[in-house]
C-alpha cells in the first residue's frame, strides 16, 4: 500500500496545498462510480448493516464536503479536474433522486443511513447553490424536494443524527423554496433533542447522558458518550455551520459561537505538539475528520483573537498541523488504487463498525470545508501559531501539564519532564451494542503515541487488555470495566507540596455478580513525570456468611507497544547499555517492561494486602492496535481470593515514553524506570 502522492508528501501550508489534496484523495474514486454517476463503489467486498444502494450512496456523498468547499459561489480557483468531478456529482444528483432511474437512491425510511448522506448534500445546496441547485431542471427540483423530505417524520436516533433532518430542512427552506412553516416544526423539535444532549464548558454528549438516578425515568438505553462526535465528527462541527446557513437565528448563533469558543479552551488538549490526536470512541475510520472542528470553526469566521485558543493563527496551526500529521503518517492507510481503506494507521476490520462500508471513511473530507473561505481570510494570510506546549509558543507559560475536563470526566496528560501525551478516562461508556465498546470507551488510558487495541476474540491474547483491568473467575471467561456505577467522580489527592486532581470510578466486571471494584486514577506529576497511577479497591460485596469465597484472576494491562520482531528481542536484566534495535523485555514479580524502536512502555505493582502477583509481556493478537499490526503489552497477572464481604487493593504505576524530540538514552531510561513513584494508601480512604 503506497503513500498517496499529493497528500502523503503535503506541506499543508496554503489553500492550494489543501485543494491539491482534495483533488489527491478523490481522484482514485472516479474509476468506480456508476454509469449513472450516482453511486460510488469500492472494489471491496465487504457489507454494513444497511443496504448496498445506501452505502455505495456514501461514496457519493462524503466527497462532496471537500467539493462543495471547493467550488463555493466566491471561489475563483477551480481546477479542471475538480469541474470535470463536479459535472459527475450534479449529473449523479439528478439520477440519485429521480424515483424513474435505475440509480435512484430510495425513499428514506426510518433509522435509515440515507438520512447521515442527506447532510453533505445539503451542505452542497446550502453552500455552493449555484452549482447543486440552480442548474436542476423544475422536475429534478421537484425530485429532490421529495427526497429531501422524507426525513421528515422518521424515526430517527437520539444523537448526532438530529442534526442531518435539521440541515436537510434548511437546504428545503433557504434553496428549495420550501415554505418555512412547513420545516419550521420539524427543526424546532430536533433542536429541543440537541439541547438534552449540553453539558458544560461548550460540550455536549452525543446522545442524552445518562444521569446517577432520574425519578420514574428509565435510562437503560442511555449512555455516556463525549467523543468526536461531540466535537469534529459531527455536533459542534454542525453548530458552526448552523451559524453560516442560519444567520437570522440570531439568539442561537450567538450562543453556539460562544459554546465553540468554550469547547476550543479544551479541545486542543486531544492533539500534541505535532498534531497528533487521541484515539479514542468509534468511527476512527473518519481518520483526519478528527481535526473538523477548526476547520468548521474557520469556516463560520468564530475568531476571536483576544484569547489564545480561538484566535485564527492558533485554529491555522491546529487544523493545518493535524492534516500534516496523517500526511506523514499514510503509508499504510491507502488501497494499492490510491482509496482510503477501512482503519486507522492501517487497514483493520477488528476496529470498525457495524456501519462502516468501504466507502464510509470519506467523512474524513469535513476537515476540507475550509476551502469554502475566501481567499483573503486571515485564516490563509495569518501566520501558524505552535502547539500551546511548545516550546516555542512564548504565550504559554501559564500552561498546566495536566488538565481535569469535568464535562467528558477526563484527565488530559502531556508533562513537559516526560514525553507522552495520554488521557485518563472514567464514567464513559456506549450503552448500545457497539462492537469493541469497551474498549472504544471505557479503558483506563488512551494515548497519541500508541494508541489502544480492540478485542479479537475471547482469549486473554485476543482480548489485548491494554489500558484496562481485566477479571476472571472461572479461568476462562474474562471481563473488563464497561458501564460505571453512577457517575465518575473527580478527587484531589496531596502528593508531596502539590494537589493533582483524580478520577474515581465504581463498577462491577459481571452485572449479577458480587464483584465490585473501585477504581483511583492519578496523573502524572512533577515527581513522576513519565508514571501514572491506578488504585483499586477489589470487593466481594456479598456479606452473607456461609457464600462461597470468590477466587479471581486479574490482569492489569499497560499500554501497547509496537513489537516487529519481538522473538529478536533481548531481556533486560541489569545491563542497559546492550540493548538491541529489536529492543528488549523484563518480566519479575512485581514489573512488566518493553522497550521498543517507538519508546517504553511498562508498569510495577507498588502495593497489594494480599494475594500472588507475575509480572508478564502479552504478545497480542495481529491486528488488535488501531496504530501498529504487531504489539505486547506488558501487564501484571494478580491472583487472590475474597471472602464474603472483604476487599483487596491493589496500586499499579503505569510507565511510558514515546519516541519523539527529546532523545533517552537507555540509562536515562533506566533512571527513569527505577524512580517509581509512592503515594500513601491513606490518600484512598
Amino acid at each position: 500500500m503506497p503513500p498517496l502522492s499529493g497528500f502523503s508528501d503535503n506541506l499543508f501550508r496554503d489553500r492550494d496545498d489543501l485543494l491539491l489534496a482534495t483533488t489527491s484523495l478523490l481522484r482514485p474514486l472516479e474509476a468506480y462510480f456508476s454509469p449513472g454517476n450516482a453511486l460510488v463503489q469500492l472494489p471491496v467486498h465487504s457489507g454494513a448493516h444497511f443496504d448496498e444502494t445506501a452505502a455505495q450512496l456514501e461514496g457519493f456523498a462524503r466527497p462532496l464536503w471537500s467539493i462543495a468547499a471547493a467550488v463555493a459561489d466566491h471561489s475563483k480557483i477551480v481546477t479542471p479536474e475538480i469541474t470535470r468531478y463536479v459535472d459527475r456529482l450534479v449529473t449523479g444528483l439528478q439520477n440519485g433522486i429521480n424515483p424513474e432511474h435505475s440509480e435512484y437512491w430510495g425513499e428514506i425510511g426510518d433509522w435509515d443511513q440515507r438520512m447521515v448522506e442527506a447532510e453533505p448534500i445539503s451542505f452542497a445546496l446550502l453552500l455552493a447553490p449555484k452549482t447543486f441547485y440552480d442548474p436542476l431542471p423544475p422536475t429534478d427540483r421537484e425530485n429532490l424536494i421529495q427526497w429531501l423530505s422524507g426525513l421528515n417524520g422518521r424515526v430517527m436516533p437520539q444523537n448526532n443524527w438530529r442534526w442531518f433532518r435539521i440541515f436537510a430542512n434548511l437546504a428545503l427552506s433557504e434553496v428549495c423554496d420550501v415554505p418555512h412553516e412547513n420545516v419550521d416544526q420539524y427543526i424546532q423539535d430536533d433542536f429541543d433533542m440537541l439541547e438534552r444532549f449540553e453539558l458544560r464548558d461548550g460540550w455536549s454528549a452525543d446522545g442524552i447522558w445518562r444521569q446517577d438516578s432520574v425519578s420514574g425515568q428509565s435510562e437503560e438505553s442511555y449512555g455516556r458518550q463525549a467523543d468526536y462526535y461531540s466535537g469534529s465528527f459531527a455536533i459542534q462541527f454542525s453548530q458552526l455551520l448552523y451559524c453560516i446557513f442560519a444567520s437570522k437565528d440570531i439568539a442561537r448563533v450567538s450562543r453556539y459561537k460562544r459554546q465553540a469558543r468554550e469547547f476550543a479552551r479544551q479541545f486542543w488538549r486531544y492533539f500534541d505538539e505535532d498534531g497528533a490526536s487521541i484515539p479514542f470512541g468509534r468511527s476512527l475510520t473518519y481518520r483526519f475528520s478528527m481535526g473538523a472542528f477548526y476547520a468548521a470553526f474557520a469556516l463560520a469566521k468564530c475568531y476571536d483573537n483576544s484569547s489564545l485558543y480561538t484566535s485564527s493563527r492558533f485554529v491555522k496551526g491546529m487544523l493545518l498541523r493535524h492534516l500534516r500529521w496523517w500526511a506523514s503518517h499514510s503509508s499504510n492507510i491507502f488501497a494499492s488504487d490510491g482509496t482510503l481503506t477501512v482503519g486507522y494507521l492501517y487497514p483493520n476490520s477488528f476496529m470498525c463498525e457495524d456501519y462502516n462500508s468501504p466507502q464510509s471513511p470519506y467523512w474524513a473530507m469535513k476537515s476540507f470545508v475550509v476551502l469554502a473561505l475566501e481567499s483573503d481570510n486571515e485564516f490563509w494570510t495569518a501566520s501558524e501559531l505552535p502547539h500551546p506546549s511548545s516550546p516555542m509558543n512564548v504565550k504559554t507559560t501559564s500552561i498546566t501539564s495536566v488538565e481535569f475536563l469535568l464535562a467528558p470526566s477526563q484527565i488530559l496528560c502531556n508533562h513537559p519532564a516526560g514525553q507522552h501525551h495520554f488521557m485518563l478516562s472514567s464514567g464513559q461508556f456506549c450503552a448500545w451494542p457497539l462492537k469493541a465498546t469497551q474498549a472504544k470507551y471505557s479503558k483506563f488510558a488512551y494515548s497519541s503515541a500508541f494508541g489502544f487495541s480492540v478485542p479479537t476474540g475471547p482469549l486473554l491474547s485476543q482480548l489485548a487488555p491494554d489500558s484496562t483491568l481485566t477479571c476472571c473467575q472461572d479461568g476462562e471467561t474474562w471481563a473488563t470495566r464497561w458501564e460505571t456505577i453512577g457517575s465518575a467522580s473527580m478527587i484531589t489527592l496531596q502528593v508531596a507540596d502539590y494537589e493533582v486532581p483524580c478520577l474515581r470510578s465504581l463498577w462491577k466486571p459481571w452485572k449479577s455478580g458480587v464483584v465490585e471494584i473501585e477504581t483511583t486514577l492519578i496523573p502524572p506529576c512533577n515527581q513522576w513525570p513519565d508514571w501514572h497511577i491506578r488504585y483499586h479497591r477489589v470487593k466481594n460485596t456479598d456479606s452473607r456468611t456461609k457464600s462461597k469465597k470468590v477466587t479471581l484472576t486479574l490482569v492489569e494491562g499497560g499500554f501497547a507497544i509496537q513489537a516487529k520482531q519481538p522473538r529478536k528481542m533481548c531481556t533486560l536484566l541489569q545491563d542497559w547499555k546492550n540493548v538491541p534495535e529489536h529492543g528488549g523485555k523484563l518480566e519479575n514479580t512485581a514489573s512488566a517492561l518493553v522497550i521498543s524502536p517507538v519508546g517504553v512502555s511498562g508498569l510495577a505493582n507498588m502495593r497489594m494486602s494480599d494475594g500472588v502477583t507475575m509480572g508478564k509481556i502479552l504478545k497480542s493478537d495481529p491486528n488488535s492496535n488501531l496504530m501498529e499490526p504487531r504489539t505486547l503489552i506488558p501487564m501484571i497477572q494478580i491472583d487472590v481470593t475474597l471472602p464474603p464481604g472483604e476487599e483487596v487493593t491493589i496500586e499499579t504505576a503505569v510507565f511510558a515514553i514515546a519516541k519523539g524530540k527529546k532523545h533517552f538514552t537507555y540509562e536515562d531510561i533506566s533512571a527513569r524506570w527505577n524512580r517509581r513513584p509512592s503515594v500513601s494508601g491513606r490518600h484512598f480512604n
